[in-house]
């Protein structure tokens, strides 16, 4: 079987690099992945020397540059061609690696991938995309924040995109492709949602049509394509109200020496929920 490469920018994100190294040689350990760890060199021998690493499969890949949150992504692409997340991305170009990692600057990230990667053949804007759970099984909801003013037509790249993913990685055999709107009719939502519909409805892909807000979790559809603004919008709100359920459980566990026992006899359910 063959061993996946993943090259990891290990300067990127707000406890780089101590967060991204640990992960990834936790990834190393329990998946049996290769590990290309990017960055400056110093700083990740000094990070490494605080891990185990014996029998890891690890390797360091010197990057001298940083690009930072807060930065501009194009420039701070030109300025910075030596930085650990092109370092990274070229890596998956020049010697075959698998994937690239980085919890660093996200439009650093898709700009630098456009550039040195390309996108699939058509395909004009590449998109973010986050994996949520229904009720079926995961399902894939996509543009979370990338473009936030589109065209139709991005719509049914978006969808080709999701399908696509859901195909080859969950295991989707035809996965059915939803467009988010403001009802299920199709003369529902803006002008650019009823082209958009036209456009899917015409794809050849498994189109089922419009869905609202409430069939997000349902498992009606496994791609579920929208704008950037009102994907990213969802995606905050379901991380939010992931915390309140959260917050409201342990509110409810210390009500009383009964629901405290409840709750210590069930922590393993209650475990399992918060991974889910």
């Amino acid at each position: 079987m063959k061993k996946f490469r993943i090259a990891v920018d290990a300067m990127g994100g707000d406890h780089a690099p101590a967060i991204p190294v640990k992960g990834a040689l936790a990834a190393a350990r329990e998946l049996g992945v290769k590990v290309l760890l990017v960055g400056r060199e110093e700083d990740l021998r000094a990070e490494l020397a605080r891990h185990s690493t014996r029998d890891l499969d690890c390797e360091l890949v010197p990057a001298a540059d940083v690009i930072g949150m807060e930065e501009k992504p194009l420039s701070a692409i030109r300025r910075k061609r030596q930085s650990s997340i092109a370092v990274a991305v070229r890596l998956v170009r020049e010697t075959g690696a698998d994937g690239m990692i980085s919890a660093g600057n996200t439009g650093a990230v898709m700009a630098t991938s456009k550039i040195f990667l390309g996108t699939l053949t058509g395909v004009d804007r590449p998109a973010l995309m986050a994996v949520i759970p229904n009720l079926r099984g995961p399902g894939t909801l996509l543009d979370v924040g990338a473009n936030l003013d589109i065209k139709p037509v991005h719509y049914l790249h978006f969808a080709a995109m999701g399908y696509l993913y859901s195909r080859l990685i969950l295991g989707i055999p035809d996965p059915r492709v939803g467009l988010m709107s403001t009802g299920e009719e199709e003369t529902k939502g803006t002008e650019t949602l009823r082209e958009a519909y036209s456009l899917l409805r015409n794809s050849g892909l498994n189109f089922i049509g419009n869905i609202e807000g409430k069939d997000v979790f349902s498992g009606v559809a496994d791609v579920i394509v929208c704008d950037g603004f009102t994907g990213n919008v969802s995606l905050k709100v379901m991380e939010s109200t992931a915390e309140m359920i959260s917050h409201f459980l342990k509110q409810e566990a210390q009500e009383s020496f009964l629901t405290r026992l409840g709750f210590l006899l069930a922590r393993s359910t209650f475990r399992k929920f918060r991974q889910r």
